[in-house]
């Protein structure tokens, strides 16, 4: 055993052992784990080079054996196939035979991904498959029915998805774009390579798709919402946001893990099922904050991949071990009373402009924000992106959420891009035209002062008022260009914001995820209070507090606040009366007073308000 291994190993069995003497439940972590499933279930995934070196001997089952039940582990996914590796049935039976011996549940998995003389590689810039080669299919097709017998459930891992730029694609695109052509395309494919032969070798299998979390360039890739959930038997999300201050994998937020669930949720449905995050760039707030927001999406079953990194030991399981009875409990809470809010109107494979992402900032401002893919007619506050201009009928939408009392948050690339762009101009109060020239603004006015930002914020247009009000605005030259805008009349305010764009991922070579840090969250935090002001429901209490402190209400009224600083925050909340609340993850009591609470969040931790 690895001397990593063995001290992650032994403390497990030491905090288990404090379990026994201290829970409630007086029993250890993963029987706590067992009676706990339907409330919320850990699992892990054991990639294919993982099973071939580890799982084949008697030391290393011993290990997996132990450091899967300390940490509280109930399922294991076992990969057939990765990177040209593909297990033998015999090893794939007996790994099987032991899991299912000692409790586990067990389901397959695959990565599709190129290896030596194994499907076609792209040509592209990450190492996928090109699909549109035959051998790559013939490959895939051929380990689908040789792998499908061992299963009731299987899952097909982030990559079924295309980059391919080369002769042999280009000539099968004809005259479509890159993204209608790769999700036609792998469409019939996840039916012809993937599902029928599975189903073929063994007609009781579920097939479950998992999507990766760049939800807003998912269809670019190939990847069809809309058609994927109708074809498979289950969907798994990806909630990785690992580290966001950092650019090794992005700078991403953790509010896109909520967005990312949520989201796909609208769309796939009673088929939405675990969510999936990972060890890569994550310290041990990085991980846990991945299980939280996955939790608060609604997924019931979190998938740690992988088992790898599992034995080696993470700081984050510490805390994952510390946290799971808050975490089920939330899982609970959520099941029955989903996150409610302003809602964000993104439609399927639609592009965003240069709001790429913007709903991960968005909730990162204690703006209770969820995502719809269909337009939210009944909601009472509506953020409208540049991604809700690719609906055709957006206009008289707008027009009926209007007439019944609703509030709308337009941005200015949806402005510039949006059907009828001119009569919605005209409602918000906004000259027309709405021309697209982002820029950056070093200053902006707060208090009647200018603020100089460390990092400067970059905004959409050169918007111009014709009607509307000026919120918040922000200085370019010796002129001022509006950020936030309001036009009491219509109920309509207009955000002024530019999150990322192509131009932004191609000038750092980025494929996937967040390009650069933005400058909005260093804004001060009286443009933080004014945004939630603007953007959130009225019966949420209103938060002072500074950018990166995430609120999120429950519809039983409760609320999870999360502070993703660097540094403890002070928040000060104001409700409508005077009311006796409890942190429902620790008991401790809370108590409003003069229609205010004020409490001190700590560094990258968090509360749940109610009673």
């Amino acid at each position: 055993m690895k001397t990593t291994a063995m001290i992650a190993w032994f403390f497990c069995l030491i905090w288990s052992s404090a379990q026994t003497q201290t829970t409630k439940s007086d029993f250890d972590l993963y029987s706590y784990a067992q009676s706990s499933k339907n409330d919320l279930q850990l699992s892990t995934y054991a990639t294919a080079h993982f099973i071939q070196e580890v799982f084949t001997t008697e030391a290393g089952r011993r290990e997996i054996l132990s450091v899967l039940k300390c940490n509280g582990i109930t399922k294991v996914y076992l990969e057939v196939y990765r990177a040209g590796l593909v297990v033998s049935p015999d090893i794939l039976e007996k790994c099987i035979l032991f899991l299912k011996g000692n409790g586990f549940e067990v389901v397959g998995g695959i990565a599709t991904v190129p290896g030596d003389n194994f499907a076609a590689k792209q040509e592209g810039l990450l190492t996928w498959c090109n699909w549109q080669n035959k051998k790559t299919q013939d490959d895939f097709r051929e380990v689908m029915k040789n792998a499908a017998p061992l299963f009731d459930t299987f899952v097909i891992d982030d990559f079924l998805c295309s980059a391919d730029t080369s002769m042999e694609s280009k000539n099968a695109k004809g005259t479509r774009s890159w993204s209608v052509y790769r999700r036609a395309l792998l469409s019939q494919l996840a039916e012809d390579v993937f599902i029928k032969p599975a189903k073929e070798a063994n007609p009781k299998i579920k097939i479950i798709i998992k999507y990766p979390q760049w939800y807003d360039r998912l269809h670019l890739f190939g990847y069809d919402v809309e058609t994927g959930p109708k074809l498979f038997d289950g969907v798994w999300v990806g909630t990785e946001t690992r580290g966001q201050y950092t650019q090794r994998f992005g700078f991403v937020q953790p509010y896109e893990g909520f967005i990312n669930y949520r989201w796909i949720s609208s769309l796939a449905g009673n088929k939405i099922g675990a969510a999936w995050f990972d060890y890569g760039d994550c310290t041990a707030d990085d991980f846990i904050e991945q299980a939280f927001q996955s939790v608060l999406g609604g997924a019931r079953e979190l998938v740690l991949f992988s088992m790898y990194e599992l034995l080696l030991g993470h700081p984050g399981h510490h805390l994952l071990r510390q946290k799971f009875e808050a975490l089920a409990n939330l899982s609970v809470a959520v099941s029955r009373n989903p996150v409610m809010g302003t809602v964000a109107y993104k439609p399927p494979q639609s592009d965003a402009g240069g709001d790429l992402y913007l709903m991960d900032g968005i909730g990162m401002f204690g703006i209770s924000l969820i995502p719809a893919s269909q337009y939210p007619a009944d909601a009472r506050v509506i953020l409208l992106p540049t991604q809700a201009s690719t609906d055709k009928d957006i206009l008289k939408k707008v027009e009926a959420s209007l007439k019944n009392g609703a509030r709308i948050v337009l941005t200015a690339g949806f402005l510039a891009n949006a059907p009828s762009g001119e009569k919605i101009a005209r409602l918000a109060g906004i000259k027309w035209p709405v021309f697209i020239q982002s820029f950056e603004a070093s200053e902006i006015i707060s208090e009647n002062k200018s603020v100089t930002l460390k990092i400067p914020l970059k905004l959409e247009s050169p918007l111009v008022p014709d009607g509307s009000t000026v919120l918040l605005e922000a200085k370019k030259g010796t002129g001022r260009i509006p950020f936030l805008l309001k036009n009491s009349t219509s109920n309509i305010f207009v955000l002024n914001v530019h999150t990322f764009s192509e131009a932004d991922f191609e000038a750092v070579g980025e494929v996937l995820l967040s390009p650069r840090q933005l400058g909005l969250f260093d804004i001060p935090q009286e443009w933080a209070n004014m945004l939630r002001t603007t953007m959130q429901l009225n019966e949420l209490p209103v938060m002072d507090a500074p950018a990166r402190v995430a609120l999120q209400q429950l519809k039983d009224g409760s609320s999870v606040i999360q502070n993703y600083n660097q540094e403890a925050v002070s928040i000060k909340l104001s409700y409508r009366d005077d009311q006796k609340f409890k942190d429902r993850f620790t008991g401790k009591a809370m108590e409003v007073k003069n229609q205010k609470l004020e409490i001190t969040l700590p560094a990258r931790s968090g509360v749940w308000i109610g009673e």
